[in-house]
């Protein structure tokens, strides 16, 4: 049985390790969590009924994540050299990475997103496994890369892990009978979103006002909206919206995570961001299950929306096909993890 170190620095990692936790406790390895406050990641993880040791606070700017991360990186070496796990793993790695090499002690990074350079060149160097969608674009130091037939998204949305529910909604106000769009606005502070930007305030309101054409409008935002847009906030607790997602006539926003979670339950999506994903593009190009869109396209995702809706894409024979076929391509990511991190050594089948 093994000690294992899981460190969660965002709300999407709870969803990506809550499964493999509570499998791995179930094998009987111990599992530590160590966390960082941001957003509702402590409130997702008291939901699942975690514990965990705060290590960190999110900054308020790009100068002081500096700090921030030598302050978590000083707080992580401590409880490792304490604890001493066989194992540490995270999404990203910028913490585990570097003490998992100061104090020689195997650690795993799980990743899929390429335009992240600054914190894949402080991690990646140093990590053991970096394990990535097949679908990863980015490079990998030779020797260490691991690729799997995946998206995160599958670790908690799988088939055999998920089953959306109609009741969660009516129980929260919505009915899932009726058509309906969700909308997701980011902040733009993440460090790989440097100089980024998607919907413009006014393009929000035109967004919204042309979705509501063909029904109710959900908004999730990491930030102040719009006062016309406030009244079409999400109403659904947030460790919910997968329920949501999955009965959506269409997601369209400007995270990645939820484009793919739309794209994996069966919901057409629109995504716009200056760079894009692999994984994203994947899910475009190989299967039709949304449409990507770059930096000043905003106009034509909004377009690509209406189109969508007016010929009920979700419903089509094509795109239950299309989804069908993913989910016949892909693994449980969830399963994956659990081998990985109750193993040791080297990874099989590096590429």
């Amino acid at each position: 049985m093994k000690k294992i170190l899981i460190d969660i620095l965002h709300p999407a990692h709870v969803h990506f390790f809550r499964n493999a936790i509570n499998e791995l406790r179930e094998g009987g390895n111990r599992v530590l969590i160590t966390s960082r406050d941001k957003d509702i990641t402590h409130r997702l993880l008291d939901l699942y009924g975690f514990d965990y040791i705060p290590l960190s606070t999110e900054a308020g700017s790009k100068i002081l994540l500096a700090r921030e991360l030598l302050l978590r990186n000083a707080k992580l070496f401590r409880i490792v050299r304490r604890e001493k796990p066989d194992v540490l793993a995270s999404i990203g790695g910028t913490s585990t990475a570097q003490v998992g090499f100061i104090l020689r002690t195997r650690n795993l990074i799980f990743y899929d997103t390429e335009n992240a350079t600054v914190s894949n060149l402080i991690s990646y160097p140093f990590a053991s496994e970096i394990l990535t969608p097949d679908c990863y674009k980015g490079r990998v130091p030779e020797g260490k890369h691991l690729k799997y037939p995946g998206y995160h998204e599958l670790a908690y949305l799988h088939p055999d892990r998920f089953t959306p529910d109609p009741e969660v909604l009516r129980a929260n106000g919505v009915n899932p009978d009726e058509p309906f769009s969700v909308v997701r606005f980011v902040s733009w502070k993440a460090l790989h979103d440097a100089k980024a930007r998607g919907f413009s305030r006014e393009q929000k309101l035109s967004l919204v006002q042309a979705l509501e054409k063909f029904g109710r409008v959900y908004i999730t935002s990491e930030k102040p909206m719009p006062d016309p847009l406030e009244r079409f906030r999400l109403p659904i607790p947030p460790h919910e919206i997968h329920h949501l997602l999955a009965f959506a006539r269409l997601f369209i926003g400007e995270s990645a995570t939820m484009a793919s979670e739309s794209a994996i339950l069966g919901t057409p999506f629109v995504y716009l961001d200056p760079v894009g994903r692999g994984y994203t593009d994947e899910q475009e190009k190989r299967y039709g299950l949304g449409f990507n869109f770059r930096s000043g396209q905003a106009e034509g995702s909004i377009e690509k929306a209406v189109d969508i809706l007016s010929a009920n894409l979700k419903d089509s024979f094509s795109f239950r096909e299309s989804r069908a076929r993913m989910l016949k391509e892909k693994v449980d990511v969830t399963r994956f993890m659990v081998e990985r991190l109750s193993g040791s050594g080297a990874p099989s089948g590096v590429l």
